[in-house]
């Protein structure tokens, strides 16, 4: 197994064990594609979440926040193209009879050949160390020119024949490029066939009287549907926004790589309002703005890059993915698209109500320009999660596996630790613990030695350890350890509170946005 494939697989395991992610009815021997939040990963999803809405909605006095019903009427997905246009493109392998999605089997090929690009940098930073100049390098190194042609051409093609449906050429490439079953090694393929996304249940007391209706594959048309709503009720002027969060449903054909691509997963989405011919602009504001929403987390900006799309979709003039470098190669984390007026217009023909705006400045209706910013909540865990988890050598060879969390995220923002189980120490740590917890998520540890309980916390991704000993009886002072560095540092009690919130308030990291 590859260095790649060991890190995901530690990323995983790592993820189980210390209660975050448990595979979902896992004594019935699970659901594919299926996880459960456990105990600490529902804080640490809690706490992504939270960041958004706060960056997103309490920090815009224009953006407002929506929960919109996972059930809508069927016809909402007839309107948004769902019904006849959400297809994957779909291949068999004849012999080891697995099913894969054939535009992922063509981008794996094309990341392979981005690993050999990656090779041949790191040969060349070895090789000329400090006067290495990555970008001339990538542009004027033959054989990473080479490479990085045979991956644009290879992608534009497959590009242009999704587009055009054209799916004997999507075959015919992957035959060109000798792309084998990843499983078997087996190239015998079946034609490539479109396969709908939608989860399909009824609503009705009765199977005669029954509607059928469908799971929602995206949050997005909760808001489109209720943009006048939203519009009237709170007078919002254009541009204005409305933000959600919430659960979508997708029949994913290869559901894998753990929660990176599921069939229940949550979204966060914002739809941006805004006056037809201003929608370059607010693309390029909101492009800028993710990303340093993204960056104030302080996870690398090496971690991230935009990838433009080569393929839009038929109602959109621009769209960006911002890609995480994940254990497996940088893949998409959220994407920022130009919609133009093809929501609220498709809904108002499909409906027969009026969506429009009418602006008082220029005095006329019409019907706004849509600017979406949507990430995957799921996605942003398994980010911030395998980017964190860290195994250092320490100084005397010992090692410690460390859960590196941005410290406003972690689910567990200090550990109160009485050094021993006597001597009056649990009561004046519980003493503290009492009197933190109204601000901060805070546990209390008093098994095995303090080394251990530290070791523990670290694999938790608690920011602080603060340990109750003998001599806090008489200075009413405790040791703070910082899980980063491991630096210990003696403080007194009434200023713990202070101590943490510098470190993981939301609004200290949120200011470096600005």
């Amino acid at each position: 197994m590859t260095n790649q494939g060991e890190s995901f697989k530690k990323v995983i395991s790592h993820a189980k064990e210390y209660g975050f992610v448990f595979q979902s009815s896992e004594i019935y021997d699970g659901l594919s594609a299926i996880y459960d939040y456990a105990q600490n990963g529902v804080e640490l999803k809690k706490n992504i979440r939270e960041y958004w809405w706060k960056a997103m909605v309490q920090m815009n006095e224009n953006i407002v926040g929506l929960d919109a019903a996972i059930f809508m009427h069927p016809t909402t997905w007839k309107a948004s193209g769902h019904v006849d246009a959400f297809n994957d493109p779909l291949i068999d392998n004849k012999d080891s009879k697995k099913r894969y999605r054939a535009d992922v089997l063509v981008e794996d090929y094309c990341a392979k050949i981005e690993g050999k690009i990656e090779k041949e940098v790191k040969k060349a930073e070895k090789r000329f160390g400090d006067s290495f100049d990555k970008s001339e390098f990538i542009s004027t190194n033959g054989r990473v020119v080479g490479y990085q042609t045979k991956i644009n051409s290879i992608l534009s093609r497959l590009a242009k024949s999704l587009e055009n449906e054209d799916l004997a050429d999507v075959k015919a490439l992957i035959e060109e490029l000798e792309i084998a079953d990843p499983l078997t090694g087996s190239k015998n393929w079946t034609d490539v066939k479109q396969f709908n996304l939608m989860f399909g249940t009824k609503l009705g007391a009765s199977a005669e009287s029954a509607m059928d209706l469908y799971l929602r594959p995206e949050t997005a048309q909760g808001i489109f549907v209720n943009f006048l709503n939203v519009q009237k009720s709170g007078r919002m002027k254009i541009p204005f926004g409305i933000a959600q969060t919430g659960k979508a449903f997708r029949n994913e054909i290869v559901a894998r790589q753990f929660i990176f691509r599921m069939r229940e997963f949550e979204q966060m989405e914002m739809q941006y309002f805004i006056k037809p011919g201003t929608q370059k602009q607010w693309y390029e504001h909101w492009k800028e703005a993710r990303m340093k929403w993204h960056l104030s987390l302080g996870m690398g900006a090496d971690n991230y890059r935009f990838h433009d799309h080569e393929k839009l979709a038929h109602y959109a003039d621009a769209a960006s993915d911002i890609e995480f470098k994940f254990p497996f190669g940088f893949k998409e984390l959220e994407g920022i698209h130009s919609r133009t007026d093809f929501d609220l217009s498709q809904h108002e023909k499909h409906s027969g109500k009026k969506l429009q705006y009418f602006d008082h400045e220029e005095n006329k209706n019409y019907t706004p320009y849509v600017l979406e910013t949507s990430i995957g909540l799921d996605r942003m865990f398994l980010a911030v999660f395998s980017n964190a988890l860290t195994e250092e050598t320490l100084e005397n060879n010992t090692t410690r596996t460390v859960l590196k969390l941005p410290a406003v995220l972690a689910p567990i923002k200090a550990a109160i630790l009485p050094l021993v189980k006597k001597d009056g120490l649990p009561e004046v740590a519980k003493t503290i613990l009492s009197d933190l917890k109204w601000d901060f998520n805070v546990v209390y540890d008093e098994k095995d030695a303090v080394g251990r309980r530290y070791r523990r916390q670290d694999a938790l991704g608690t920011p602080f350890c603060i340990t109750v000993d003998h001599d806090t009886l008489e200075d009413h002072c405790v040791t703070i350890r910082h899980r980063d560095s491991m630096q210990q540092q003696r403080v007194k009690i009434e200023d713990l509170k202070t101590i943490i919130e510098n470190e993981v308030a939301m609004k200290h990291w949120l200011k470096k946005i600005n």
